[in-house]
């Protein structure tokens, strides 16, 4: 988009910040991250009470693995509002992205607590939790999740694989089992589920030896 276009944009007065910042979005998700930039600096300057620039800017400097930058994006957007689900989502993923997993954990949960849909989130939560070993919190916001979501597959095949590590053979199966049922070709499903199956047969041979 040309610059008399933005210009065009700057003149209203009611849907330019909403107008600027959808520009922003679409420049992130283009890779054009010099235009996202300005334009979300520009939504800065017009608003500078919103997180929402804070947020694209926090997001445009993680694409560009600027973690120092980010980081500084995401506080400032959670110091605007406390409640800004992506600024906890952001810090989650700079300090998993840091190694630092029990940080990234609860910023996740601080998301998940404002926004249980937030999928970012919940994917990031579940590989904080496999590389922490806990999982009981992950498993509560992966099912309420799927509450809305009933069809995700990956969110549904992150449920078994935690499901496996917990004991829970037969919630795994059948979690995996509808996996296969939606996608009868989803090999990852299909290899954990002879994993599970096998688990279940030395289960019960070992229950018939008792």
């Amino acid at each position: 988009m040309n610059m008399e276009h933005e210009n065009l944009i700057l003149q209203d007065t009611d849907p330019q910040f909403e107008s600027l910042q959808e520009l922003g979005h679409c420049y992130t998700s283009v890779g054009q991250y010099a235009e996202a930039e300005r334009c979300y600096e520009k939504t800065a300057l017009l608003n500078p009470d919103e997180p929402g620039p804070y947020v694209g800017l926090g997001v445009v400097a993680l694409q560009k693995n600027l973690l120092d930058d980010a980081e500084i994006a995401f506080r400032v957007a959670s110091r605007l509002d406390s409640e800004c689900s992506q600024a906890y989502a952001g810090l989650g993923m700079i300090a998993q992205k840091r190694g630092a997993f029990e940080t990234a954990f609860d910023m996740y949960l601080k998301c998940l607590d404002l926004d249980t849909d937030n999928l970012t989130a919940l994917l990031g939560l579940f590989q904080s939790s496999c590389q922490m070993g806990t999982f009981a919190k992950v498993i509560y916001y992966l099912e309420v999740y799927l509450q809305m979501h009933p069809d995700d597959d990956s969110v549904l095949f992150s449920l078994a694989a935690i499901y496996m590590k917990e004991s829970r053979f037969e919630d795994s199966k059948e979690t995996l089992e509808r996996i296969l049922w939606l996608d009868s070709d989803n090999k990852d499903a299909a290899d954990l589920l002879e994993e599970v199956e096998r688990c279940l047969h030395m289960q019960g041979t070992a229950g018939e030896r008792v």
